[in-house]
């Protein structure tokens, strides 16, 4: 854990729910073991929404849906997600619940590799959740560079892997070496680049917040 489990349960203990539909939604999540942002990540997700208010969202990663429903609830009424799904037996169930949250008029999900769609949009994009598969992150960080105008803001998720990015890679199990070196990069990038300003934040999995300069 990047926090302790003690400090993370407190933080938590102040949750006051996301509504019905997506509180259950949570919850079979977690029983079907399907990877959805952290409850205390998902705090600061809402409030950065609020704070910057954009009118076109990114959205890297759809999963089940249940972030960018997240997003619907806190972002202007006037404003759209768009999210980007490659996994093709989670596309169906998003879809689903975009229907029965009613709110797929807010959200056009589109199906593919993200690197081939990322390359393929046009237009700005105000606010971007990165939340795919970590070892991809470094090679999308030039599309999203260019989709992002100034001053917008690009939120990645799950940067930290448990702690165990600070860590050698002697000490990572190999079949994790590939996400590790990778993510170091783009924590790299991130932080060096003259088009991004970054602060990791060491919440849940571990997120950037990073503004475009």
């Amino acid at each position: 854990m990047v926090n302790s489990e003690r400090m993370t349960t407190f933080m938590n203990s102040f949750h006051c729910g996301n509504g019905e539909f997506l509180d259950k939604l949570r919850k079979q999540a977690i029983l079907d073991n399907v990877p959805i942002i952290r409850q205390e990540t998902e705090n600061l997700l809402k409030v950065l929404l609020r704070l910057c208010e954009p009118k076109h969202i990114l959205e890297v990663g759809t999963a089940i849906g249940y972030s960018a429903l997240l997003m619907c609830d806190s972002m202007p009424e006037d404003a759209h997600i768009t999210t980007i799904e490659k996994y093709e037996k989670r596309i169906p169930i998003a879809k689903e619940n975009f229907e029965k949250a009613s709110k797929k008029e807010k959200i056009t999900l589109l199906e593919g590799d993200a690197k081939e769609i990322l390359s393929k949009l046009t237009g700005e994009f105000e606010f971007v959740f990165m939340d795919a598969a970590k070892a991809q992150y470094l090679f999308y960080l030039p599309e999203i560079t260019r989709l992002v105008p100034i001053g917008g803001i690009l939120v990645s998720d799950n940067v930290l892997q448990d702690g165990e990015v600070i860590e050698s890679r002697y000490l990572v199990e190999r079949r994790n070496r590939t996400i590790h070196a990778r993510m170091r990069e783009y924590l790299y990038e991130l932080t060096h680049t003259r088009e991004w300003e970054t602060s990791i934040i060491p919440i849940g999995d571990g997120m950037t917040i990073s503004v475009r300069c």
